[in-house]
């Protein structure tokens, strides 16, 4: 068994990791968020301790190691411009860091903790949770056995509904969060990279604060692609059937179904890395790049290769 803490466990994503220590066999020791309201952890973990302050969890974990009963992994669930900085007290604490995407928020982040990965006995690891989908994995080999010189044309897209409080949390800051295409695409992005090769083009046709859409081209694909948090951009059946959000990848004209299935691959990605497996700092690099370079560019407007669901939104 091992002993773990978590950084940030009042969020959205928080649970699936406790979830994740507690079907691994494993145990939380202490979890810490700014936050109080995190009876959640009663469910998985009711002996944990718990921290509202940095400070004090710092000291506790210290105290841990000195006494020879330190942590073994930091599972870090914070938002994502604190990554960078929890990941480094994962290391000096002597502990791996399992982090959620994305990893860190620019590039250079990663060349810097590698550095710091490269001093230490201990690794870090990123939640790419699609890349252990069985329908992705088929997807990657079915690729991998076409004719080298096929390229695929590729429509992804993702809503996923948010009310008003997404703006005023750190989510709607864009220097917290790198933005909408960031803090919801990232896992995707990550997944057509794995599947179709490097990112050889990209054009960023809208990007706003609730709404981004592109077009990327790698490989061996051509991705339209189109993300959004407002529920007035969902597809006329989804809101009548009172769905709060969409998710389709079409390959040519067939629908790639991967909408079960998901609520398991956190547990997956904890055994992969126990077992010896889990996807490193290089691995996550392409993302990293990818979200950076979105977040960098000048939207063109509805120009070119744009998604079809661009002409939904107000204004364009």
């Amino acid at each position: 068994m091992k002993n773990f803490t978590q950084i940030g466990a009042a969020g959205y994503i928080a649970p699936r990791h406790m979830k994740a220590i507690k079907e691994t066999g494993n145990n939380l020791v202490a979890a810490f968020d700014p936050n109080d309201s995190v009876g959640i952890i009663d469910s998985y973990f009711p002996d944990a301790d718990f921290f509202t302050e940095f400070e004090r969890f710092d000291r506790h974990i210290d105290k841990l190691r000195r006494r020879g009963q330190g942590v073994d992994y930091v599972a870090i669930c914070s938002p994502n411009y604190l990554h960078d900085a929890h990941i480094r007290f994962a290391l000096r604490s002597q502990a791996h860091a399992i982090c959620e995407k994305p990893l860190v928020l620019n590039p250079w982040n990663v060349d810097a903790l590698a550095e710091i990965e490269a001093e230490s006995d201990t690794r870090i690891y990123n939640i790419l949770q699609l890349r252990l989908h069985p329908a992705i994995r088929a997807l990657r080999e079915k690729v991998a056995a076409a004719p080298k010189d096929k390229i695929f044309d590729v429509d992804l897209t993702y809503l996923t509904s948010r009310g008003h409080w997404y703006h005023a949390s750190w989510k709607g800051d864009v220097q917290k969060s790198g933005g909408v295409a960031t803090n919801i695409g990232v896992h995707f992005y990550d997944m057509l990279g794995w599947v179709f090769g490097p990112v050889k083009h990209s054009v960023v046709h809208i990007h706003d604060a609730d709404v981004a859409a592109g077009y990327l081209e790698y490989d061996r694909a051509r991705v339209r692609w189109f993300l959004s948090i407002n529920a007035d951009y969902l597809p006329e059946q989804a809101k009548a059937a009172g769905k709060r959000t969409y998710r389709s990848i079409m390959i040519g004209d067939e629908e790639l179904e991967f909408s079960e299935g998901f609520t398991d691959l956190h547990t997956v990605s904890y055994q992969d890395i126990l077992s010896g497996g889990g996807f490193g700092l290089e691995e996550a690099r392409a993302c990293i790049e990818t979200v950076f370079n979105i977040r960098q560019a000048r939207p063109v407007g509805l120009t070119g290769d744009y998604h079809p669901f661009c002409a939904r939104v107000k204004g364009r």
